[in-house]
């Protein structure tokens, strides 16, 4: 019998790996100005999870890069539109391991080249600076999704780690998500409340993502899906797609976690900004010895989902390169074998982890072209 170990290295040779969301492009930002003079990820990056050498050693044939700015950012819009310039500029500079694609047929083109599809998802409703126009705008600049919310309420969405103002999506956000039907633009639960996540549901004509959160049964963080919303993909044709930070994937540190934000929330008014708001937080989890967990851990969310919503609705999305600690066994872009060898392992065949690996998410990218 071959080793699950030798047959996940097969294929992923074959680049079946679809992410729905890497924060390269923010890294960059922030630690280097965006200046890939001083950080270029066409060889080996030190100190990031991400550049194109791994990606192909990982088998990503598709990325979603994510084009974050914080909602303390002034201009939020043009903030983002600068970022997709800096994906495009990836791109653009390492022509050996990346291509630009837009859609499901050019992502499968791409990946059989050899290289990694460079899709774009925005991050945060704040975008769009509650403007339809600016949503259009994004979809023409190449953004495929769009995550409702980021870590804050905004006025016309609930959060998952912020105050319940709206009870879910408003009447504006409901507009919101139906003009993202419209423009092929995917409907990203990720990051919002679960009355939101119902709200979206009920008003998407098209298949939505969850593109980097893990099932809430198994940690029990608000950032994760219930099994609820779980249960509602199937009908819907949706994906959740499993995120690797370790709060998200470990129960235990996942309550440590929310017990440290709950303390700092406490301590919220003593904050000029978010900014040192987010400071405080990643400072106290510094200070704190949390669980990592293993690829075991990541896996046994991918086997809650499929057990849920359906094999036909679970994917992967690291959030590599926007956390700050990663499970053993999951480092880096390079490691996504390890998943796949230990979903062999537990006797999955072949087709059904292609499925996961990326299957599952270019059938919801082609659902919205």
């Amino acid at each position: 019998m071959t080793h699950p170990a030798s047959e996940a290295l097969r294929i992923h040779a074959s680049m079946p790996v679809v992410d729905g969301h890497n924060d390269l492009p923010w890294a960059l930002r922030v630690r280097a100005g965006g200046d890939l003079s001083l950080a270029d990820p066409s060889a080996h990056l030190d100190g990031y999870h991400t550049d194109g050498p791994r990606l192909r050693l990982g088998g990503v044939g598709a990325q979603f890069w994510s084009v974050f700015v914080p909602t303390w950012t002034e201009e939020p819009f043009a903030a983002v539109v600068s970022q997709i310039d800096l994906v495009d500029a990836l791109v653009a500079n390492d022509p050996e391991h990346l291509a630009a694609a837009d859609t499901a047929r050019d992502a499968v083109g791409v990946a059989a080249s050899g290289r990694t599809a460079s899709l774009i998802g925005a991050e945060g409703g704040h975008a769009i600076e509650g403007d339809l126009g600016k949503l259009a705008e994004l979809r023409a600049r190449g953004v495929r999704y769009l995550t409702l919310t980021h870590a804050e309420t905004i006025d016309w969405a609930d959060s998952a780690t912020d105050e319940r103002r709206h009870g879910g999506l408003t009447g504006f956000g409901r507009r919101v998500v139906a003009a993202m039907n419209d423009l092929g633009v995917v409907v990203d639960i990720s990051h919002v409340s679960t009355e939101t996540m119902h709200d979206a549901l009920d008003v998407s004509e098209r298949p939505v993502m969850a593109s980097h959160s893990g099932a809430r049964a198994i940690a029990p963080h608000p950032r994760n899906v219930p099994d609820d919303v779980l249960e509602r993909l199937a009908a819907n044709g949706g994906v959740a797609m499993v995120n690797f930070y370790p709060p998200f994937v470990v129960a235990s540190t996942a309550r440590t976690t929310i017990e440290m934000f709950d303390e700092a929330r406490r301590l919220r008014p003593e904050f000029t900004d978010e900014r040192s708001f987010e400071q405080e937080l990643e400072r106290r989890r510094a200070e704190r010895d949390l669980e990592r967990g293993t690829v075991f851990d990541v896996v046994t969310h991918i086997e809650h989902i499929a057990a849920v919503a359906g094999i036909d609705h679970v994917g992967l999305g690291s959030d590599f390169d926007g956390i700050d600690m990663t499970p053993l066994g999951l480092e880096d872009v390079s490691t996504y074998p390890a998943i796949t060898a230990e979903l062999l392992a537990r006797g999955w065949s072949e087709p059904d982890v292609r499925k996961v690996l990326g299957g599952n998410a270019l059938r919801v990218l082609q659902a919205n072209d």
